[in-house]
């Protein structure tokens, strides 16, 4: 038996983008529209020949406020299924039962696995069964797939899971290993959690599709889901299918060569064009990071709102649709001791240097730090944690204090 089957993963509808949405509630809303672009254009990719859907967990960010999303949802796989084509999808850590309780009726072509325990459904035209097991809950510690059932004999066989399997930076939900996987004797394993396309193995097949619109600028690239074909009961092909509407970019620019701004913007070009290039007239979030020594730091850190504004201008050179996201400024000072020792008849920097030591500023500062990452939404949080490092903060500072008095 020849076929097709689409798996995806973590379409996370619904998703706030609340850390965005602090820097810029239209840029949010755009990346909003694309995450619901992305899964429209899959369903029209879908509808081109594939014999069935497999999306493994994580459909909905969470509980939606209200039903625009679920209707939004319902319409698309409506559209598989008035054309025949059956979809089947399990919860995850994001959209477990305990977490979205709300729901809407199904269509008749659409399976829901069960959050209380491993189950089949089967494809008996296709000779194909699938096994797997919903989250009932946000943080499953059992490893499900011990329990998943035994292979049909003769028929293709295809697990469903969310699991982090192992892989790094990933919450363990569901934890299993590779080997756990292959001792089911499952033709595919189509798993879901991880944002990024992978490849896990071959014998058997193990897939990461990869969520279908970049979140953050943690998910850098392009974003899809797969088409895997099967022939004579074999998997011939997995083939990934890019749907992304919009990406994200984290450029890295060493300013340590350049020896005015000038010639650092034409450099923040140049690293930025091959991105502008890729996304292909997507909306491009970029994210750029000055790195290296330079006698410039001082003014980038005195004058900090300038120079975003000229680095954002660099940015839109390049492209009618990019968006800087963030201007990141990792050099330190070239000419630091020469600064310190011009200093020497105030001693600024040796004062800054005591502060910088002393115990108690540092304990008021940490408490000042904690108090502004508590009030932070969920992902700006996390994306701020660098920024928010308490040495890092008393370098700027320290820098800042240079830089101004350098000037005067």
């Amino acid at each position: 038996m020849n076929f097709r089957f689409l798996h995806a993963a973590d379409l996370h509808l619904g998703s706030p983008f609340l850390g965005l949405a602090q820097k810029d509630d239209e840029v949010a809303a755009r990346f909003a529209r694309a995450s619901r672009s992305a899964f429209e254009d899959l369903v029209t990719k879908a509808l081109e020949g594939v014999s069935f859907v497999v999306i493994a967990g994580d459909v909905f960010d969470g509980e939606w406020k209200d039903a625009s999303i679920a209707l939004f949802l319902n319409r698309q796989l409506a559209r598989l299924s008035n054309r025949g084509i059956p979809t089947f999808f399990l919860r995850g850590n994001h959209d477990a039962e305990s977490l979205v309780t709300k729901s809407l009726t199904l269509s008749q072509n659409v399976f829901e696995f069960s959050t209380r325990r491993p189950e089949s459904h089967r494809i008996k035209d296709l000779r194909v069964a699938l096994h797997g097991r919903g989250f009932p809950h946000r943080e499953v510690i059992e490893n499900y797939a011990a329990d998943y059932p035994e292979p049909i004999a003769g028929w293709f066989n295809i697990g469903v899971l969310h699991t982090a399997c192992g892989r790094a930076g990933h919450e363990n939900y569901a934890p299993c290993t590779v080997a756990d996987l292959a001792a089911r004797g499952y033709d595919y394993w189509a798993l879901g959690h991880v944002h990024a396309f992978e490849v896990v193995s071959r014998d058997p097949w193990i897939v990461y599709p990869g969520n279908l619109q970049g979140r953050s600028i943690r998910e850098c690239g392009e974003k899809g889901a797969v088409i895997v074909e099967v022939a004579d009961g074999v998997v011939s092909e997995v083939r990934r299918v890019v749907t992304d509407c919009a990406r994200w970019a984290e450029v890295f620019v060493d300013a340590s060569p350049h020896d005015d701004e000038t010639a650092l913007f034409r450099a923040v070009e140049t690293e930025l064009r091959p991105h502008a290039a890729a996304a292909a007239g997507r909306l491009l979030a970029a994210r750029v990071v000055l790195t290296g020594a330079t006698k410039l730091h001082p003014r980038f850190i005195a004058d900090r709102d300038r120079l975003r504004d000229e680095v954002e201008a660099a940015a839109q050179r390049c492209g009618e649709d990019i968006w800087l996201e963030r201007l990141r400024i990792d050099t330190t000072d070239l000419q630091r001791p020469a600064r310190d020792a011009a200093l020497t008849e105030i001693d600024l920097a040796a004062a800054l240097q005591k502060c910088e030591e002393d115990a108690a500023l540092r304990a008021r500062v940490a408490d000042l730090v904690r108090t502004v990452r508590d009030k932070l939404p969920g992902g700006m949080a996390e994306d701020a944690s660098a920024a928010l490092d308490l040495d890092s903060i008393l370098a700027e500072a320290r820098a800042l204090a240079l830089g101004r008095s350098a000037e005067a």
